[in-house]
């Protein structure tokens, strides 16, 4: 593309700021001016993960159970200890109750004797299920007072019931919880238990509950058991199927959000709901984009709490449905993405429950290719460039690749083509600053081969079209020298080019001049949704730009002198189709070593003349530095910014400025929680 063209007890603990240019970068002559500016710490990942464990086992949680409060760090469960197999009882106990980190594997059927028996599990424990096959059977597990930092997944826990539907003389459930924090129960199949499936009590906190298929139950989901107000749970995509009743039942709870479950009650069965959610006490809930099919009293609250509904769908229901009081921003404490409840019900029927890919170290295709692909330039990995790891991943693979990068520079092309989705890149190094990609294609770079010119696209150091990529804690630069190419045409130089979607994009840093990151789509009729956090991207001109719908979440935009010393910009050039979402900045920093007053932040890029386009550029609750021009945003190729979609909402810094004809602002009911319609990125 051408020049023309809350509360303090869930405060996450603060990032120091830094200045410098990363070490990697600055060795291949990428860096030649000021300063970076960061918020995330020298290395920028928070903690340490086991060098060799499948990414599976480094999984964490999102919503409240990721909240930095009452000294842990979000859960991430055993991910720094040894991954271990259990098969039997003993085993399971061992390693449950020992005071180290584990990650236990959980590979077959385990009988709990005697029936009802909860396992005790110790702080900082992942208990997985290996694929579909991992179930405890007569038993659960118990976490007790102070108990933190455990993830229970990927399990079926079942059958402890005793012919009694309403028993009141066997306390057996698959996950008890009294007075621990930092919990997450994840795509398990939990069913047919004397009494609850999770009961969650005796101020039991920051606790997620996602994916989950619950069903085949009276007692399924209790939430209380407490005169104190304080506990905050997360709970999502869970399938609450032929349940009677605590689907849940949330008494005195400080914060629930409830969001994008489904509760089914089907007619002719032996099991008839009494009610759906329940709102007890003096809790505070938010209940959204939630599907109610044929369940009776679907939402029911007391006369003393507080439960917001909004968007949530129903068919077939009688009785309740109540709402009123106030509740609560989630975005307060984490972030998410709710899908339309109208997605609910196929969105959460085939991902609820077990998933084969989790707990398993090898693919679920019949080819031969290892999950874990490793390159090291001195000879030490499997493979000595990036391209080659890629070329190994069979096509058509169903499930995730993970090429890991020592630390080194890697001179080189990288093309993910579009039929190896589920591929990831990650470096190895202690720092994204470690691991560097990095070559210096311009648009107008001859082809070695005498067929042309590279072209924008094709200048890219590194380009993605294949579904469901993700790149962490690496960096990928062009450093194609404007100063001594001023005799040739076309010197925008790729980065990073996404041409798919279902992107992450964490831990990164992304340098170059001219169009750095190009977030793309396979096709101006397809969709592209690129989630990018936690990262630097660094450029002058256009340096984010294309046609994807894109949430750029808590980074960097660093704003970089131009080939001649001179300052003067553009941060976004997006090209987004009528009716659909364009470009997000959100809880970012956009600086740089630049003169006050230099730098736009987007223009409307109508590619091709094209007048159809709609481009969008949204940014919101980040800190803008006083490069950013006064009015931010500007014409181009004809195009007037006002004849798009340009605005701000709530940003600060010496940058942001009061709203205007020349500043556009949302209202606060322009709500952009949903931008990447029904997507939530998460590491995989």
């Amino acid at each position: 593309m051408s020049e023309n063209h809350s509360r303090a007890r869930h405060r996450r603990r603060g990032k120091a700021q830094v200045i410098g240019v990363p070490a990697a970068l600055a060795a291949a002559g990428v860096l030649a001016y000021g300063t970076a500016f960061g918020v995330f710490g020298e290395d920028a990942r928070p903690e340490a993960t086991a060098a060799d464990a499948p990414a599976w086992a480094r999984a964490v949680a999102d919503g409240f159970a990721s909240v930095h409060a009452l000294g842990q760090n979000g859960t991430y469960g055993g991910r720094d200890g040894a991954t271990v197999t259990v098969r039997n009882l003993a085993d399971l106990e061992k390693y449950a109750t020992a005071p180290e980190p584990y990650v236990i594997v959980v590979a077959g059927t385990i009988t709990v004797n005697p029936v009802g028996k909860e396992i005790k599990v110790a702080s900082d424990k992942t208990i997985v299920g290996s694929g579909t096959a991992g179930h405890i059977v007569g038993g659960g597990f118990f976490l007790g007072p102070g108990i933190h930092n455990v993830i229970i997944r990927n399990l079926t826990i079942r059958d402890t019931h005793q012919g009694v539907w309403n028993d009141k003389d066997h306390d057996f459930d698959a996950v008890q919880m009294d007075g621990a924090h930092h919990v997450w129960i994840d795509h398990n199949d939990l069913r047919n238990m004397a009494d609850g499936l999770i009961d969650s009590r005796k101020d039991t906190t920051y606790v997620t509950v996602s994916w989950n298929r619950l069903g085949n139950n009276n007692k399924t989901f209790g939430i209380g058991w407490t005169e104190n107000v304080t506990a905050d749970l997360t709970i999502h995509h869970n399938w609450f199927r032929e349940t009677e009743q605590r689907n849940p039942s949330t008494d005195n709870a400080a914060h629930a959000h409830l969001y994008n479950n489904l509760l089914q009650d089907d007619a002719g069965t032996a099991i008839t709901s009494a009610y759906g959610n329940y709102a007890r006490g003096k809790t505070r809930m938010l209940l959204e984009n939630s599907y109610f099919q044929g369940v009776n009293n679907p939402v029911v609250k007391d006369a003393g709490a507080g439960l917001v509904q909004r968007g949530n769908l129903f068919s077939g229901t009688t009785g309740r449905n109540e709402s009123g009081g106030t509740a609560f921003d989630p975005r307060t404490y984490y972030p998410y993405t709710a899908a339309p409840a109208a997605d609910v019900p196929a969105l959460v029927k085939s991902g609820a429950g077990p998933r084969t890919t989790i707990g398993t170290t090898t693919t679920t295709t019949t080819t031969t290719a290892a999950t874990t692909l490793t390159v090291a330039k001195d000879g030490s990995g499997r493979y000595t460039s990036v391209q080659k790891a890629v070329d190994a991943v069979p096509a058509g693979n169903t499930s995730r690749v993970v090429i890991r990068v020592a630390p080194g520079v890697y001179r080189e092309t990288v093309k993910v083509p579009a039929n190896k989705p589920y591929v990831t890149i990650e470096g190895t190094g202690r720092s994204r600053k470690d691991t560097l990609i990095v070559e210096g294609h311009a648009s107008g770079t001859p082809k070695p081969d005498g067929t042309g010119t590279y072209g924008t696209g094709g200048s890219a150091t590194v380009a993605v079209e294949a579904d469901e990529f993700q790149a962490r804690n690496l960096s990928i630069a062009n450093d194609f020298d404007e100063a001594a190419n001023q005799a040739l045409t076309g010197h925008q130089a790729v980065a990073l080019r996404t041409a798919a979607d279902r992107i992450v994009l964490d831990g990164l840093i992304i340098s170059g001049d001219q169009d750095t990151l190009l977030l793309d789509t396979a096709a101006r009729d397809r969709i592209g949704r690129v989630h990018l956090t936690d990262s630097y991207v660094i450029g002058n001109v256009d340096f984010v730009f294309g046609r994807a719908t894109a949430v750029i979440d808590r980074s960097v935009l660093t704003l970089k002198k131009r080939w001649d010393g001179s300052s003067g910009g553009y941060l976004t050039a997006p090209s987004t189709a009528a009716g659909r979402n364009g470009f997000l900045i959100t809880r970012s920093t956009v600086n740089g070593d630049v003169a006050a007053g230099s730098f736009h932040l987007g223009r409307p890029w109508h590619a091709g003349g094209d007048a159809t386009l709609d481009p969008q550029t949204t940014v919101r609750d980040s800190v803008l530095g006083a490069a950013v021009k006064s009015t931010p945003w500007t014409d181009m190729g004809g195009f007037s910014w006002k004849a798009d979609r340009f605005a701000e909402y709530r940003n600060t810094g010496p940058g942001a400025g009061p709203a205007g004809a020349d500043r556009p602002h949302l209202t606060a009911a322009q709500d952009t929680a949903h931008w990447l319609g029904g997507w939530t990125p998460t590491a995989g």
